[in-house]
Parts: C-alpha cells; structure tokens; sequence
C-alpha cells in the first residue's frame, strides 16, 4: 500500500485517477481550489491553490500527517485557454495558464522532493499534454508552451533529485474531461468531433490504466504513456470499420 497525493484531484482524470488508486487499496490526499468539489471529493480532499507554494507545503504535511510518509506525489492540476493566438489572449489568462501549468508544477516539485529526501525516498510525476512532443497547435501556443516547459522541467528535476528520490512524466493522452474540450467554439468542437472520436478516451478508461503504473514504474526518468505512436496509427488505421463510443462535450 502507498500514499499519493494528487494535485487538481477533485475533477477530471485527477479525480478519476485518486479512486482508481483507492480501489486498489492505496492510500490517496488530493487538492482543489474549488470548496464545493473538494467537499464533495470527502475526506480524502482539502483546499489548495498550486501557484502558492505554502498552500502545497500544508498539502504534504496533512498527507504526511495523516499516513506518516509520502510515497508519490502527482503534479496533476492543470488549466486550458480560450483558443487565441497568443498575442490576442487577455494577458490574465496567459498569466493563469502559465502559473498553474508550470510554476504550480514547479513548486510541486519543490515541495515534494523536500519531503521525500527528508524522508528517505518517494516518486514524483508530472503530467505531460499537448505541446510536450513540440507538436505545435494554433491558438494553443501558452498551453502548450507550458506543457512543453514541464516536459524539459522533469527531464532536468531526473538528474537533479537527492539518492532515494525519483522523477518521471505521464501521458495520459486525449483524456475526455472538460479541459479537452474547453474553448472550443460550436464549428471548432464540430470540426475537432472525428479526431476525438478516434483519439480521445474517457476517464475511466485511462484513470485505471495510469492507477497500476503510477506504482509500478515509479523509477526514475520513467515516461508512462497511455497514447502511443502504434496505438494512434492502429486506431486511424481502424477508424472506418471501428465505432468507438467516447462522449465529447
């Protein structure tokens, strides 16, 4: 049995990702900024904003508090943008996407291998998404920037960490939640509708999957990923004569 903690673990994949990993017995403390969702997460949940390094700090110590150590932290919160060109997005939303995406990330990591050096060992992962490859989308230019700046982050955090302490990525792929679909415009999300269709998974489909690896291939420099080169050249490959029932909102 293990103990997790999951930032942005109160929707979405996190959300998806803290009862998968209960239901396999470990043990799971996630964080929100959003009163309602974290009471509705229960016991396991409290309120914290990522871009407040002392806000995470409280995180590990109520994990830690509670289950006497931490074995794998998750830097999981994350938010989208309007689909903008960069130099038309309101500068408060590139400011928001960019402290949560990669500073929050940042100071996860900060905090975490504080902690697990301090106690002998533990993993920390960063979640990957669209722009980590280099793969470059229009009107996506700060996620991706940030997603492609955490990609570099872990990369450099694997050859930093303290003996007993390690750093990996996942990549959970095109996860069906709200910020798959946020910003999209009624012929933008009709246009995107038979790429996701083929591409996108739900929740929980991926959260299970990601559950067993999270522990078992928490090594360091590790890269867990659910949608690999072969997996999206055999689903187009398949498309015509596969009808795959994914719920786009």
């Amino acid at each position: 049995m293990s103990t997790v903690v999951i930032t942005g673990g109160t929707r979405g994949l996190g959300l998806g990702l803290a009862r998968a990993l209960v239901e396999r017995g470990h043990q799971v403390m996630v964080c929100g900024t959003d009163p309602e969702r974290v009471r509705a997460a229960g016991e396991m949940a409290m309120v914290a904003d990522v871009t407040d390094r002392d806000q995470l700090h409280e995180l590990w110590e109520a994990a830690a508090g509670r289950y006497g150590r931490v074995d794998v932290w998750i830097n999981n919160a994350g938010v989208s943008q309007v689909r903008e060109p960069v130099w038309r997005l309101p500068a408060e939303q590139a400011r928001r996407v960019a402290e949560v995406n990669l500073l929050g990330v940042l100071n996860g990591c900060a905090v975490a291998v504080s902690g697990m050096a301090e106690q002998g060992g533990g993993h920390v992962w960063n979640m990957e998404g669209l722009g980590s490859d280099g793969r470059v989308v229009p009107g996506l230019g700060v996620y991706g920037a940030t997603k492609r700046a955490v990609t570099y982050l872990t990369s450099a955090l694997a050859k930093e960490v303290p003996e007993g302490v390690s750093a990996g990525l996942l990549s959970p792929g095109m996860v069906v939640t709200d910020l798959l679909t946020y910003g999209y415009s009624d012929d933008e999300r009709a246009r995107a509708a038979r790429i996701l269709s083929i591409l996108a998974d739900r929740v929980e489909t991926v959260a299970p999957w990601l559950a067993e690896r999270v522990i078992s291939r928490a090594r360091n420099g590790a890269h867990v990923r659910w949608l690999t080169p072969r997996k999206i050249a055999w689903r187009f490959a398949t498309a015509r004569f596969t009808r795959r029932d994914v719920l786009i909102g």
